[in-house]
């Protein structure tokens, strides 16, 4: 095993203390797009710290891009964001590898065939729709139990309440003051 001779580094870079979880490395890497993302969905500070549990002063060193940080905050971060956990990493600069490209492509065509063959009125169309998803899961097992696309995007169970439920929007936007 190599050593590393700690003289020979700046003294500001040499500590005999942990670095605490969320410090940014002076590296400058960038790990995360945390900041960008909190912005982008009009997030305040306060928000996700009532909503993670983490006071803000941590948040705000947690978003600096360079900061290197653990799952668990990660995970509380895209709970309290409210967007994929993927949305908040920095993607790397090579696209995907084959088979995941590959494989996402195929749930597509499986999407595709799965919807002509639940909406056609034709009884020759959606025969044939499902010779092409049966073909499709004899090439690729998993996609057995693909649903079709979406007719409106995702949708909410009845016990499920939208965003706006935690974002109340002040009657001053509307024009009028609040009744006293």
């Amino acid at each position: 095993m190599a050593t590393v001779d700690l003289t020979a580094l700046p003294t500001d870079m040499v500590t005999t203390t942990s670095i605490p979880r969320g410090t940014p490395h002076r590296s400058g890497a960038q790990w995360h797009r945390i900041r960008t993302v909190r912005l982008q969905q009009g997030a305040s500070l306060r928000s996700v710290a009532r909503n993670s549990g983490v006071d803000i002063r941590q948040l705000r060193e947690q978003e600096q891009e360079s900061s290197d940080l653990r799952i668990s905050d990660l995970h509380k971060w895209h709970k309290a964001l409210d967007v994929p956990l993927s949305e908040l990493l920095v993607e790397p600069d090579a696209a995907l590898s084959h088979p995941v490209h590959d494989r996402a492509r195929m749930v597509r065509l499986m999407k595709t065939a799965v919807a002509i063959r639940d909406r056609s009125e034709s009884v020759g169309i959606r025969r044939m729709a499902q010779m092409l998803c049966e073909q499709l899961t004899e090439i690729m097992p998993e996609l057995e139990g693909v649903g079709p696309w979406h007719d409106y995007g995702q949708r909410r169970g009845l016990d499920e309440y939208g965003r706006i439920v935690d974002r109340t929007i002040p009657d001053e936007l509307f024009g009028h003051a609040a009744a006293d």
